[in-house]
């Protein structure tokens, strides 16, 4: 394979899937998905179902997700009389399409010459699917039917002639009807983008040489993969975390893994995580695998996503477990389950690899939800919220602060559209200072805010990390847990289940205060350089209390500029306190 020809049609296809994120988010509606991202796209291999490109705008989880979705889909099509021109398959089967009801997939063929050549795949995050619950998050969820409408694989499009009963069965069961008719001309307009893209390429190249550099991407990317597994030292690495609750039964829930490396094989072995979980803190295989694979790439950056970088993976997942969903299971917690497979890849590999991995990021999506009818227009609206949260450190920096998702990727949506789309007022959003964990490197501070109701309206938050917080590597410290205050009628109170709630009545002048997790730290605290003591006590990071009892430094002087104080510290005092706050070496024999 000519090496300049290959890199041309790989960038190539990479554009064309980019472009298709961009044109999506730019056309969309919702602003789930035009301000928050909450999307993907990707074309695929139509006999493997394997991941050909992706477009680097979505959302990660959806990335590797989409391959299992469209390999699930490929034998009920052909069963069905195969795949023509013109159609387009729908599915939001989170059992199938492996995440919750409100990421909706669509599935087109592309054809060259009469032959089926490719499949593209987007998914889209529908800001309403019906429910006991506006927006689909519903921390009290026992069963998939209280989340909202489940649509099996079928032909949302049949040779380009769209069925007219199916959507209007869809718009029929939702609270957005009009948003959602928008984000879906607009999800299905946007393959038109891509075909045009991939037919310029095969004229270009031809269909076999294309097809040629398709197969070699993949293998290249296996073969990639591959060197850096085989850099692990082979051996079996385990960890266990806990969600706090599933938001019916207030009682941990493990998440076992252990991740095996031998040569360039990984097996992720959840044995011994919790049976399924009552409430809806499940997730599919599908979206289990998915994770893993992100993890990877968070800590391998520099490999090509594509259908061979997955092949390596082994995977052993017991069902029925919380990891493992089948029916009638609720999965409405998708969100923060999936955040905590990040974390415990992360956990694992770092007992192998800490020079490629960091500590735990926040760990929960910590989605809050406000709805109502809209005292203006007196239309229904749903708000949505997922948190951003500080990531761990890692042994050559600090955290990021502020970050979404490392799962997921979901921006926070606008304060200025916020408040001009809905009946709400921020009274704060700013950096959770003090909330990274301490470390040599410092984890990412989280974030806060606070959203305070103009009008008559429904609360909802479904999160986690309170209970667990998200944990520190190589000596590092754990990060601050997870913050929900509601303040209604004039009180502040916590929920029950601490960072979940369903339905909370909300009037003018009601709010609620989220204070997202930060980061975990990376190595001991006494090792971190002063000069970046002194700069994260004086940037607000950290407080004098914590510079002195966790970081061993002295305060050598305080003033103030305005309201702020501004410290300085005393080097030569502070390296001997550390001196005498590390343990003491015993001599051998």
């Amino acid at each position: 394979m000519d090496p300049v020809t290959l890199a041309v049609v790989r960038g190539a296809l990479e554009q064309i899937a980019d472009e298709m994120d961009l044109h999506l988010i730019r056309a969309a509606l919702s602003p789930i998905i035009s301000e928050t991202n909450d999307c993907a796209h990707g074309l695929y291999e139509p006999t493997t179902g394997e991941t050909i490109a992706q477009g680097g705008y979505g959302l990660p989880m959806f990335l590797a997700n989409m391959q299992f979705t469209v390999q699930r889909l490929i034998p009920i099509a052909e069963a069905a009389g195969g795949f023509r021109p013109g159609d387009v398959w729908i599915t939001n089967d989170p059992y199938l399409s492996g995440t919750h009801l409100n990421d909706v997939v669509l599935v087109s063929p592309h054809f060259v010459d009469g032959k089926l050549f490719a499949l593209f795949a987007n998914t889209g995050h529908w800001m309403d699917m019906g429910g006991s619950v506006p927006g689909g998050w519903a921390p009290t969820a026992r069963e998939i039917h209280q989340e909202g409408i489940i649509i099996p694989p079928l032909r949302l499009f049949e040779e380009g002639r769209r069925n007219e009963a199916v959507v209007a069965m869809i718009t029929a069961n939702v609270r957005l009807p009009q948003q959602l008719l928008g984000d879906l001309e607009a999800m299905t307009n946007v393959f038109s983008l891509g075909r045009r893209g991939l037919d310029a390429l095969v004229g270009r190249y031809g269909a076999d040489v294309l097809k040629s550099c398709m197969d070699e991407m993949m293998r290249r990317s296996e073969g990639e993969m591959r060197s850096y597994i085989a850099e692990i030292p082979d051996g079996t690495y385990r960890i266990t975390d806990y969600f706090d609750n599933d938001g019916v039964v207030d009682e941990p829930l493990t998440v076992a893994l252990a991740v095996t490396v031998s040569g360039s094989d990984l097996t992720f072995d959840f044995t011994g995580t919790s049976a399924k979980a009552v409430g809806p803190m499940n997730i599919s295989d599908a979206t289990t695998r998915s994770l893993c694979l992100v993890a990877l790439k968070h800590i391998f950056p520099e490999a090509p996503v594509s259908g061979g970088a997955f092949r390596p993976a082994r995977f052993v997942i017991p069902k029925p477990s919380i990891l493992a969903a089948e029916y009638p299971s609720a999965v409405g917690g998708t969100t923060d389950v999936t955040q905590r497979i990040v974390d415990v890849v992360f956990g694992a590999l770092a007992q192998a690899i800490p020079e490629h991995t960091p500590a735990a990021p926040f760990g929960t999506t910590g989605v809050a939800t406000v709805s109502g009818r809209h005292p203006a227009t007196g239309k229904y609206f749903v708000a949505v919220y997922p948190y951003p949260g500080g990531y761990g450190a890692c042994q050559a920096s600090d955290g990021l602060l502020n970050g979404t998702p490392p799962g997921s990727m979901a921006k926070f949506m606008s304060v200025e559209m916020s408040e001009h789309r809905y009946p709400v007022r921020f009274r704060s959003y700013g950096v959770r200072e003090g909330s990274g964990g301490a470390g040599m490197h410092r984890g990412g501070c989280g974030s806060h805010y606070e959203i305070e109701t103009l009008s008559d309206a429904v609360v909802s938050i479904l999160g986690d990390r309170v209970d667990h917080a998200p944990f520190g590597v190589q000596g590092g410290s754990p990060a601050a847990p997870n913050s929900v205050e509601l303040r209604t009628g004039g009180k502040t109170w916590i929920p029950p289940m601490r960072s979940k709630a369903e339905k909370i009545p909300f009037a003018a002048g009601d709010s609620f205060h989220l204070g997202s997790p930060g980061g975990g730290g990376f190595g001991n605290p006494l090792d971190r350089d002063l000069a970046a003591v002194e700069a994260d006590l004086n940037g607000g990071f950290i407080d004098a209390e914590a510079a002195e009892s966790v970081y061993g430094a002295v305060v050598g002087s305080r003033r103030m500029i305005g309201d702020r104080p501004v410290y300085a510290l005393d080097a030569e005092r502070s390296r001997a306190k550390r001196s005498g706050m590390r343990p003491k070496q015993r001599r051998a024999g």
